[in-house]
């Protein structure tokens, strides 16, 4: 359990930390349009940004190794091992694993009994809950590891075959290691609070029906909050790792993805990714559901950018940068000094305080029109997925007034995937995007539980590609 005063040392060092940092920055940057200086797509640094690096110096940074994933130079090596969430404690948590390019991705590296912790999160009757670490494969391609949590209810599933398998991919949204579902559950009640765990009550509700939960802490080893090969990569090895677990208890199951916003980034790519990084995994997973999903990054970094969700932007431009360090040397002394604060250390409740003065991303990079750079468009291309086909049935439903995320993207999802021959559904749910979360869960919740029970997965993409699926059949 945490310390809770060293809790409350930590929250006031953030908010004193913040406070300084935003007050500075209004002082040096006066009007949020003075850090738009300069063309679009030029690299030099705007006069703001200019100011910025001679008014405050970069931080002291100490050498470090690279990351295993990678090799970087000296100063970016450093920057990128400063830029990490500390460790949590947990050895399962925080070790590199040995010798992982000798092992398979999927391959359980160790298990440890969580079931008396994992109990007190979870308002269902919990027969055992197990936390796993296996291989798995990072951004680039490079081993890697991943956790989840898989939970198991008391009884006995009394249909024919194995019992199926519920992926419940929930929206960490986080920087810290120990905002994970797993840390969580591995550690107790007050280790984390994240309402989100706990409503709506996926986890609590497959319990209940006699299936087995797999929830993954699809961030990765490095919390890379938004990075979608990373994602599908945990979430495709998870499911294996349970597929291959002793006695054969799930070797046959059937496995369903669900996941919204930030969950849903997770989900999504699990259909995505499977065709190519987990083939042999077709027809086991059964169908994902997408609520709330962000379908191209480039659109959402600009609206996003310079109002109240500015702080969630600039969280992912850090996540990011921890499976895409070249990010790193796009930071300005500023950015420097919060990317190495304790923000690395932060769960999803920062993201939007972080937002309140509407703040640009120029106020941290050394370049000019940053979301419009080259480095930008390299990892807008990198994390884009939409041009793969989902291996899986889909339930696509988004909140028809989400003032953040547009409507027409998840609609033009679904039209793609509908073009490619996957049998799909889409669902206008009424509300925002808060809303949206709780609408939208019985609709997508019966349709997880028909896939899991067998039934084929009803295709309800127009007969004409072109045709309003929003409009009455």
């Amino acid at each position: 359990m945490i310390d809770r005063h060293a809790r409350a040392t930590r929250a006031r060092s953030l908010r004193t930390l913040m406070i300084t940092i935003t007050v500075g920055c209004l002082l040096l940057a006066g009007q949020h349009r003075a850090a738009a200086e300069g063309e679009p797509g030029a690299s030099a640094p705007s006069e703001l940004q200019q100011r910025i690096d001679q008014v405050i110096p970069a931080p002291p940074i100490p050498p470090a190794l690279s990351p295993p994933t990678a090799d970087l130079s000296p100063e970016l090596a450093a920057l990128w091992r400063a830029v990490q969430s500390p460790p949590t404690g947990d050895p399962i948590f925080d070790t590199w694993p040995e010798r992982l390019d000798e092992s398979n991705p999927g391959d359980l590296l160790e298990q440890r009994d969580v079931t008396a912790t994992a109990a007190q999160l979870i308002p269902a009757p919990v027969g055992r809950a197990s936390l796993l670490k296996f291989r798995s494969t990072s951004a680039t391609g490079a081993p890697s590891y991943g956790t989840a949590t898989l939970v198991t209810p008391p009884t006995e599933w009394p249909e024919p075959g194995h019992r199926p398998v519920l992926v419940d991919a929930l929206p960490i949204n986080s920087l810290g290691m120990r905002c994970t579902p797993s840390y969580a559950m591995a550690h107790g009640l007050l280790s984390r609070s994240n309402v989100t765990d706990v409503f709506p009550p996926t986890t609590a509700w497959a319990l209940s029906r006699g299936y087995a939960v797999l929830i993954p802490d699809h961030e990765g080893p490095w919390m890379s909050y938004g990075e979608p090969n990373v994602a599908g990569h945990v979430i495709l090895d998870g499911i294996r790792v349970v597929r291959s677990m002793p006695a054969g208890e799930f070797r046959d199951s059937r496995f369903a993805v669900g996941g919204y916003s930030g969950g849903a980034i997770a989900s999504y790519s699990t259909a995505m990714l499977l065709d190519e990084y987990a083939p042999e995994l077709a027809g086991v997973l059964v169908g994902v559901t997408t609520g709330g999903l962000v379908t191209d990054n480039r659109v959402i970094a600009h609206r996003f950018n310079g109002n109240f969700a500015s702080g969630v932007l600039m969280v992912v431009v850090l996540a990011m940068s921890r499976e895409h360090p070249e990010i790193l040397g796009y930071l300005n002394n500023l950015a420097q000094w919060v990317a190495t604060s304790p923000i690395k250390n932060a769960c999803g409740e920062v993201d939007g305080p972080m937002g309140v003065l509407g703040l640009p991303i120029d106020i941290a990079a050394n370049i000019a029109h940053p979301l419009d750079s080259d480095i930008a468009e390299e990892i807008f291309a990198r994390t884009d997925l939409s041009d793969r086909r989902s291996a899986a049935p889909l339930y696509i439903y988004h909140a028809a007034h989400d003032l953040w995320i547009p409507f027409e993207g998840a609609r033009q999802l679904y039209r793609q995937q509908c073009a490619r021959g996957v049998p799909s559904v889409f669902r206008s749910e009424p509300g925002e995007h808060v809303i949206g979360l709780a609408t939208g869960f019985p609709g997508a919740i019966a349709w997880l539980d028909a896939r899991l029970r067998g039934e084929p997965a009803p295709d309800e993409c127009p007969a004409f590609p072109d045709a309003d699926p929003t409009s009455p059949r």
